[in-house]
């Protein structure tokens, strides 16, 4: 019996959506390994008008592994969903790829060895962010840090361990359709949730420490806001889904909005804008260190950043929370 025939059977689904400059190289990247696993590669495409479908096309001609998909929903859940749908019938593991990260060649190969060596029902693995321009290095400064992420372990190296969530990798495709698959009505956050009722259900997640991969944060400070008022909206969601309360780390942040608030009122009395006061010298102050520490004068705008997380977040939970919810039984 060969190797390819003793390996589990994998698909790798990526969701994408006007990845134009990174497609190519991204299917470059995974082709070499989907052979080597007698997998198929399944980009799952929200509507591109870049040029990403033309070029997954072209590549899908010369490639009978590489299959274009097109989601009509457009949201990365509803295009699991759909691949697993469409092409996951006895296939054992599903192994997300994000269009927007790098990863190391023997990324598959190792996701599908530590589901092996563990057992595990779900492998997710730690993100790294990286930056090129000045936005962008202070932006993977802040969420490579604690001030910027409150020591969530996924965004972390680890040496292997049993967790609660984590960056989605790998799932035993069993478990993920036993469980429902993502909740499409998550366009954010859709992971966390998931990995909730993958745990309610007795399944477990094992975060590797064999690999890892690398996340290209937003190039601008108004698409970092836009992107954590979405992460924000979608934690609340999650909040109120399950009725969980939310975590001490989680809960800081949390305060920024209402902090920001309260200073609108210092012109009633100058202590209202203490606390906002003492946030941003936080942030700047570490942004100020990290520089510093680091010796490298472009991640100097950390502390910014990571305000423009904060206060994103804080206001797309608030929104979120606060907004009206149909009434159950009401038609």
């Amino acid at each position: 019996m060969t190797q390819t025939e003793t390996l589990p059977s994998c698909m790798i689904v990526v969701p994408c959506l006007n990845e134009a400059p990174h497609i190519g190289a991204l299917l470059r990247e995974l082709r070499p390994a989907a052979k080597r696993l007698g997998a198929v590669i399944i980009v799952a495409d929200g509507g591109s008008t870049d040029g990403t479908r033309t070029i997954v096309a072209d590549i899908a001609a010369k490639d009978q592994r590489v299959v274009l998909l097109h989601n009509e929903k457009r949201l990365q859940s509803a295009a699991i969903n759909l691949a697993v749908a469409r092409f996951g019938e006895g296939v054992d593991y599903l192994i997300r790829i994000d269009a927007h990260g790098g990863y190391p060649s023997d990324y598959c190969d190792r996701l599908v060895e530590e589901a092996q060596a563990t057992g595990a029902d779900s492998v997710v693995v730690s993100m790294l962010t990286s930056g090129s321009g000045m936005v962008q290095k202070a932006a993977a400064a802040a969420q490579n840090s604690r001030l910027g992420t409150g020591g969530s372990k996924h965004r972390h190296l680890s040496a292997g361990e049993w967790v609660d969530h984590g960056h989605h990798a790998l799932i035993r495709i069993s478990a993920f359709t036993a469980v429902g698959g993502y909740d499409e009505t998550f366009s954010h956050n859709e992971d966390a949730e998931l990995d909730y009722r993958l745990r309610q259900a007795g399944y477990r997640i094992w975060m590797t420490g064999k690999t890892q991969m690398v996340y290209y944060p937003r190039s601008s400070l108004k698409g970092l806001y836009f992107q954590y008022l979405g992460y924000g909206r979608g934690r609340a969601k999650n909040a109120l889904k399950h009725r969980m309360i939310p975590k001490i780390r989680q809960m800081v942040p949390l305060l920024v909005f209402p902090v920001v608030l309260l200073a609108a009122f210092s012109f009633v009395h100058w202590l209202a804008a203490v606390p906002l006061l003492l946030w941003v010298s936080v942030c700047l102050g570490y942004g100020f260190w990290t520089a510093v520490s680091q010796r490298k004068s472009d991640i100097a705008l950390a502390g910014v950043s990571a305000m423009v997380m904060h206060f994103g977040w804080s206001v797309g939970f608030w929104l979120q929370l606060l907004a009206p919810r149909p009434q159950r039984g009401v038609a």
